[in-house]
């Protein structure tokens, strides 16, 4: 069985920056993480354990000073927290200010705003919030339920496929033929490099293994982009969740990651899959069974 590491996985520069200030703030006062840090519960534990708090609700914080998360916040909400009384301080990833400042300038051109994503994620929340008017699409019905405008300004959120974003892209010009519809690119490269090696990945294997959250929306893109370059696609947490009944007769394993993985955790998993290829040698009857109701 061999294993193909993509050449792009795992942690961008937002999350290890937003990590990073969590822990240099959290050592010089008391802290509390408004919402998940980054989608990553290992992430989450290990900040815990090192005295880093996360609360979701304000109303439940105990301390002064709070951090916003690498998925940005909206001016409204950052005014309300500090009137308040809070010490606001941000995490927020840099490309996430770029998508935010682009909407912005989109509005006070006269554009309708359209932002694809996904609606209830933190991100696209804190894209809207300070937007009186704006439409959210994520699918071509979506699209279909758009009102009409003269001129739409359309964004992105940062971790969705370029290649989905160019389709509902095209399906926006294509419904209204007769609008100005204006782009601005605003998924992020680390997005676009980990899609792109996540499908070179895919094509050359029987099986790829995602390592990421559970509720990280770039690694269930990830997830996705794999299923449509190869039947067998698995996600896990940790190396704990991986099964050695599901690679019984496979001959190339592909491995990525999401943006909010650690390093620590995409090796451990890398470890236990060359574990599993020194004791695999023959075919397990039951892996495609397995791999049928695990890989969603």
């Amino acid at each position: 069985m061999k294993i193909i590491r993509a050449t792009h996985l795992g942690m961008c520069f937002g999350v290890r920056d937003a990590i990073a200030l969590a822990l240099n703030e959290s050592g010089k006062a008391p802290l509390t993480i408004l919402g998940e840090l980054v989608n990553n519960q290992t992430v989450v534990d290990d900040l815990d354990r090192r005295g880093v708090h996360t609360e979701i609700d304000p109303l439940s914080v105990t301390t002064r000073r709070v951090l916003v998360t690498a998925h940005g916040a909206s001016e409204r909400k950052m005014q309300q927290l500090k009137e308040r009384g809070f010490s606001v301080l941000e995490a927020t990833c840099p490309l996430v200010h770029f998508a935010h400042r682009a909407i912005k300038t989109l509005v006070e051109a006269g554009y309708h705003p359209v932002i694809i994503g996904k609606r209830d994620h933190v991100e696209v929340a804190g894209m809207t919030e300070d937007l009186e008017d704006y439409s959210v699409v994520l699918t071509p019905g979506d699209v279909d339920r758009l009102p009409a405008r003269s001129r739409f300004g359309v964004v992105s959120q940062t971790t969705q496929p370029i290649d989905k974003v160019h389709q509902l892209l095209g399906l926006i010009r294509q419904r209204f033929p007769a609008a100005e519809v204006r782009f601005t690119d605003t998924v992020c490269q680390p997005t676009k490099q980990r899609q792109l090696a996540a499908i070179e990945v895919a094509q050359q294997c029987d099986i790829v293994v995602v390592v990421g959250g559970a509720h990280s929306n770039n690694t269930r893109e990830l997830v996705q982009t794999c299923e449509r370059h190869c039947s067998r696609v698995i996600h896990v947490q940790a190396a704990g969740d991986l099964r050695a009944e599901w690679f019984g007769g496979i001959e190339t394993v592909g491995l990525t990651a999401g943006t909010s993985t650690p390093d620590s955790v995409i090796d451990a998993v890398e470890r236990r899959l060359v574990e599993m290829q020194k004791r695999l040698r023959i075919e397990c009857p039951s892996a495609a069974d397995s791999l049928s109701l695990l890989a969603k």
